[in-house]
């Protein structure tokens, strides 16, 4: 049992004063122990605990079928063109496609976060306001993102980051890069 005492003091003539005698205090700590102990093991078991978390990605189904849907080619006017170079750095061509002749002065960069965020909002905004939706409903607006050789693993996980708090629904991660967006590109996208 756990308890707090205090001696007496003394109950002497000191300075021609008579003093009472001061008795011993005894308070028992015990129920304020299990108290304690009770309100550790309620907010122990109340808390949740942190979970890990992961980033869902939907990606086709392997379709070993010869036969394939046709669909008609994406119109570079409704692409976001997004590649991921290195230094924290973005590299886009809004509404235009890499073979144009305007592409390498269109070609934008900007930083991961906020700028990025801005970029995908107004290139949302002017696509999907010049083009209907399609029969099942989805908006015109596409990204592609393209991670080159200067490109991080984080650098992809941001760009996936701020396709889910932009709320693209269309996006595709393309590996490789054709000729005429190497060109444009140029030594912006070389490993450091």
């Amino acid at each position: 049992m756990a308890a707090i005492e205090e001696s007496g003091g003394g109950g002497g003539k000191e300075d021609g004063k008579v003093r009472a005698k001061k008795h011993s205090t005894r308070v028992d700590m015990t129920p304020m122990v299990d108290l304690a102990f009770l309100l550790i093991t309620f907010f122990m078991l109340a808390t949740t605990m942190s979970k890990p978390t992961s980033m869902t990605l939907a990606v086709p189904d392997k379709n070993d079928d010869k036969e394939q849907a046709q669909t008609e080619p994406l119109k570079a006017s409704k692409v976001l063109t997004l590649f991921l170079g290195g230094d924290d750095e973005v590299y886009y061509l809004d509404g235009i496609a890499s073979d144009d002749d305007d592409a390498k002065a269109k070609l934008g960069t900007t930083r991961y976060g906020y700028d990025l965020r801005t970029v995908i909002f107004n290139s949302q905004k002017r696509i999907n306001a010049a083009n209907p939706k399609d029969e099942k409903g989805n908006e015109a607006f596409v990204v592609v993102i393209k991670p080159t050789v200067a490109s991080t693993y984080k650098n992809l996980v941001d760009v996936l980051d701020e396709m889910a708090i932009t709320k693209s629904k269309r996006y595709a991660l393309v590996d490789n890069l054709t000729d005429s967006e190497k060109e444009v590109l140029g030594d912006k996208i070389e490993a450091p």
